[in-house]
Formats: C-alpha cells, structure tokens, sequence
C-alpha cells in the first residue's frame, strides 16, 4: 500500500493538502501517475482524505497538483 501527499490548486485559487492511497500499488511513483491520470479527464475523480474527512476530488476543478518529496503539510 502506497499513500502520497497532494497539494492541490483548485481553479478558484483556493488550495488544499490531501492524502490519496491505493492498497494495491506498493509505489508511490505509479500512486502519482495514477492520480494525474484520473484527474486529467474532465470527468475524472479520485477519493483522497482532507484531515479526518474523505473528499472526491474531481478533475474539472483542479488547475494544478504538487507532489513534493516530502508531501505536503495536511
């Protein structure tokens, strides 16, 4: 199980800090790939958690993902 840190900009300028997880992916690497992946497609939407909440985040209103060695700060 591989779980990275997102630091997500929304289009209305807005940021966030979220955890995404896949349990069947042991690298963070293709963890990454695969979120980018979903959230390109205008109908795309992934599950990630904010704090102790579980948020869908969906592609059409992101406008920019960091993914930084050391995560984000959630």
């Amino acid at each position: 199980m591989a779980e990275i840190v997102l630091r997500v900009r929304l289009i209305t300028g807005d940021s966030l800090d979220v955890a995404y997880e896949e349990t069947d992916t042991p690298d963070a690497g293709e963890v990454a790939k695969h979120a980018i992946t979903a959230l390109a497609d205008d109908s795309g939407v992934i599950r990630v958690r904010h704090g102790n909440r579980v948020v869908a985040l969906y592609g059409r209103g992101v406008a920019a993902l960091e993914l930084a060695p050391r995560g984000a700060v959630l």
